[in-house]
């Protein structure tokens, strides 16, 4: 064999071997691009048309990373729809308010959908007017339209153990009411007002989403709660169903097909990473304390209310 013919194969090895390294480094780059995204919590079904599946669920706060998760899902070429699934007894007034406005954004540039699982009330359902249309099943707990405000009043038992609480304001109601000292009439009635503003706003948005008249709203905004099949009854939501009944409406109203894949869109929890997190969580889950944290987290709301809890 001439020695040309050996470099020649030589050669031809050499590149062989540095295609196969090319090769596998291409191989171990798509690799850690999809544990990226699964890690990440992706979903290969956002990078193709789809219906996006959003979950609102607990307290309402209007937090913002669920609002820019929202903007994402309104500029998302790739989003047909928005179906949110509602499990939620509403939050702060503020909160709620943020996120219906957000959805009535997202609403202006494709349907929006919502289902609403076991309680969808108050804020939850102030979440759910941001909706086109509204399937709750038969047994779905929502309603409430109304407005709180909450807080304690403990100088009875501050006078018992002899404390008193000394304040130097700009004016009679700054930083009222307060728990340190009953509630004066002028307190009552400027609070009352807040309450009622807020409450008006809440009947306002009854009115113009449910396409119902002020006294049919008057009647119904006692602040009681309703069965999803009450509900229908009383035209505050749409029809007895869950998703498939909301798909079918998709498809129907917006053409929208049944057959184009749902991928959940979520935010993750600011908190939700390590070990000691994922441990934790498990925890809390495993004892059955999630109901406990939730109504911690009540507790500390500030500001006007729209929830509801038995």
């Amino acid at each position: 064999m001439a020695a040309a013919d050996v470099e020649d194969i030589v050669e031809r090895r050499r590149l062989r071997r540095r295609l196969s390294l090319w090769r596998g480094l291409f191989v171990l780059a798509a690799a850690l691009a999809l544990m990226a995204l699964f890690w990440q919590g992706g979903n290969f079904e956002q990078y193709r048309p789809h219906v996006a599946r959003l979950a609102i669920s607990g307290l309402i706060t209007g937090d913002q990373k669920t609002l820019d998760l929202l903007d994402e899902i309104k500029d998302a070429k790739t989003v047909e729809a928005l179906l949110l699934r509602i499990d939620s007894p509403g939050g702060t007034t503020s909160g709620s308010e943020a996120l219906y406005l957000k959805l009535r954004e997202v609403a202006e540039k494709k349907p929006v959908v919502a289902v609403m699982d076991t309680v969808a009330a108050s804020g939850g359902y102030i979440t759910a007017l941001a909706a086109d249309h509204i399937v709750a099943r038969g047994n779905t707990i929502t309603g409430s339209i109304g407005v709180i405000f909450s807080y304690p009043e403990f100088s009875d038992l501050m006078g018992k153990v002899g404390v008193k609480m000394e304040e130097i304001k700009s004016a009679p109601l700054k930083a009222e009411p307060t728990p340190y000292k009953p509630l004066t009439p002028e307190v009552r009635a400027a609070t009352d007002l807040l309450v009622k503003d807020s409450f008006a706003w809440f009947k306002g948005l009854v009115t113009e989403r449910r396409k119902l008249d002020a006294a049919t709203v008057d009647r119904l905004a006692d602040g009681r709660v309703y069965t999803g099949r009450q509900a229908v009854t009383e035209k505050l939501i749409d029809a007895v169903g869950g998703e498939a009944e909301a798909r079918a409406w998709l498809e129907t109203e917006k053409k929208v097909a049944k057959s184009l894949p749902a991928a959940d869109w979520q935010v993750a929890p600011a908190d939700a990473t390590g070990l000691g997190f994922s441990l934790a969580n498990g925890a809390v889950k495993a004892l059955g304390f999630e109901g406990w944290a939730d109504a911690a987290r009540r507790v500390q709301l500030d500001g006007l209310l729209v929830v509801w809890h038995p």
